[in-house]
């Protein structure tokens, strides 16, 4: 009887140590990595038990993460690709996406830069090549420095297809790992342009409206600025155990004031 009671009670301790050590690893997107680390902070604060690591790397990272099953949660700022699904099949992985945020893609110059606005048909040349020196845009005679993501990076993704229509950043664009790398360069660089996330909009940097339209969270939300896009986490299936419960607290009205804290904008 007492070995009976014994074993149970071990079963049950194993049970709450197994409770206690629940861990999850987040892993992706450099623009939605505020947000994650805010919300782990604050959800770890009020459930000590839990341990969320978040990291960045890009959102390509963090997909191929997913689908290596190295972490738990993909943060990305670009919807999944049909190749990446391919993998996921093979893998038996299946990818379920949550859109945790919305964001606008900002264009940002050094705040000593004296042009104010470019159309979406300048920004796309400059970014492409076709137009090397801001006395072409009204601006001093000076060669224009782009300053891109690299290729892993969702943010590069969005602005291609949403700013380029597809086509290709030109070949000297000094390519950074994060929204904050392209920033910092921007903020240091006289004749530099790049884009960032709208988290990342400092009084560093001079953010140009592009068609008349600066990037915010209201013209984002009202989808009068034409470089938004949602943001997303990804989980294998849906969500479950303290990745679902992390992923359920970002929604709520509490984590969308994390969102809209970090700059972002909120979904509701």
């Amino acid at each position: 009887m007492f070995k009976k009671i014994f074993f149970v009670l071990s079963a049950l301790a194993l049970c709450a140590v197994s409770a206690r050590a629940e861990k999850i690893v987040v892993e992706g997107s450099t623009t939605v990595l505020p947000i994650a680390q805010k919300a782990a902070e604050v959800f770890m604060g009020k459930n000590p038990s839990a341990d969320i690591s978040v990291r960045g790397g890009g959102s390509g990272v963090g997909i191929a993460s997913l689908l290596d099953k190295s972490c738990n949660i993909a943060d990305s700022s670009r919807a999944i690709k049909d190749t990446e699904l391919d993998k996921a099949v093979t893998n038996g992985v299946d990818p379920k996406a949550y859109v945790i945020a919305m964001d606008g893609i900002a264009v940002i110059v050094n705040p000593a830069n004296p042009v104010s606005a470019l159309s979406k048909k300048q920004l796309k040349d400059i970014f492409t090549g076709k137009i090397s020196n801001w006395n072409q845009v009204g601006g001093s005679d000076e060669k224009i420095v782009v300053v891109s993501r690299d290729t892993s990076s969702g943010t590069f993704e969005a602005f291609g297809e949403l700013a380029l229509n597809k086509e290709k950043v030109r070949a000297d664009a000094l390519m950074q790992a994060s929204n904050q790398a392209v920033a910092s360069v921007v903020e240091k660089t006289n004749g530099a342009i790049g884009y960032v996330g709208l988290g990342y909009v400092t009084s560093s940097v001079k953010a140009l409206p592009i068609d008349g339209v600066v990037a915010s969270k209201d013209s984002v939300l009202t989808n009068k600025y034409s470089i938004g896009r949602p943001l997303f986490m990804y989980t294998n299936g849906a969500a479950k155990g303290l990745a679902k419960e992390f992923i359920d607290f970002i929604l709520s009205p509490e984590g969308q004031k994390i969102v809209d804290g970090e700059g972002f904008v909120a979904l509701k």
